[in-house]
């Protein structure tokens, strides 16, 4: 993508996952938004099958605080302005497949524009979602955690989009 994104969501680890970082930026397109992110520090699996899948979800709320069992509590629940079955909802995003910690994808999805989800913010869970149970897929708790913001494209220089 050679244009800078409209919207940028960093996302920072709970205190239990202190070195997760990532960032998901979204490019509005003529017919729906395109997703491009990158993780670090996402926990590791062990001995020889190290890879791991993690839910990503868009999440109601853009409030990145919480409780010690539930440091991003206020999230609240999916995104989901239509009333869609999970894996329906409008913020049910693919899963976060890491190797060795780190992750990139691409998506594109026409359930939301740029705008309708500014403000709100987008988590890591620490589970694969099953996209089958009800109403978040049994994705496990949340631990990372990021608000969708608008672009500063003032700080950004050309397409290099450096985490």
């Amino acid at each position: 993508m050679t244009r800078p994104p409209q919207a940028i969501a960093q996302l920072a680890g709970d205190a239990a996952h202190p070195w997760l970082r990532g960032i998901v930026r979204f490019y509005q397109l003529a017919k729906g938004v395109l997703l491009c992110a990158h993780f670090t520090g996402l926990p590791v699996g062990t001995g020889i099958c190290r890879t791991r899948v993690f839910g990503l979800h868009i999440h109601e709320q853009g409030d990145c605080s919480g409780n010690p069992p539930d440091p991003f509590a206020n999230t609240k629940g999916h995104y989901n302005p239509s009333g869609c079955a999970h894996p329906a909802h409008a913020g049910d995003l693919p899963p976060l497949i890491a190797d060795n910690g780190r992750a990139w994808f691409a998506f594109y999805t026409d359930r939301f524009s740029v705008r309708e989800i500014l403000g709100r913010s987008v988590v890591v869970h620490a589970e694969r979602d099953d996209f089958t149970t009800q109403p978040s897929g049994n994705s496990g708790s949340k631990i990372g955690c990021g608000i969708i913001q608008r672009a500063d494209t003032s700080r950004i220089c050309g397409s290099q989009h450096i985490l």
